[in-house]
């Protein structure tokens, strides 16, 4: 069974770096095919799909916050990991990972997902 956990600190502070990392069991996230992807639901929205990491390594952003986000992976530790830079109170929101297994928007497993208070 592959899981999927994610983890970091809940209070951030606006201006500063959202870090967050997807810790991966049961499966290599450098296996083919597999695309490795962060969402977000701020309250009371919908799920924003934020952007992957590839089994190859390549990212793929979505538009909505390409211009803040950088994504990477330890592969050492099978685990995968999110930044969002400059952040303010309306990046408030549950962050998840997930797996995709076509890149095109199929996704088999979840993390629990991960609550992210932005403060002012």
């Amino acid at each position: 069974q592959v899981q999927l956990q994610e983890s970091g600190p809940g209070l951030v502070n606006a201006s500063q770096t959202l870090s967050l990392t997807c810790t991966v069991s049961n499966v290599s996230i450098t296996s083919n095919y597999y695309y490795w992807s962060w969402f977000r639901q701020p309250p009371g929205k919908g799920l924003e799909w934020i952007g992957y990491i590839a089994y190859s390594g390549s990212t793929y952003y979505g538009p909505s916050l390409k211009s803040r986000t950088s994504m990477s992976r330890d592969t050492s530790k099978n685990q995968f990991t999110l930044q969002v830079n400059s952040v303010t109170p309306e990046d408030t929101a549950v962050y998840y990972c997930a797996r995709d297994i076509t890149g095109w928007g199929v996704f088999d497993y979840w993390g629990q997902g991960t609550q992210v208070t932005v403060s002012s």
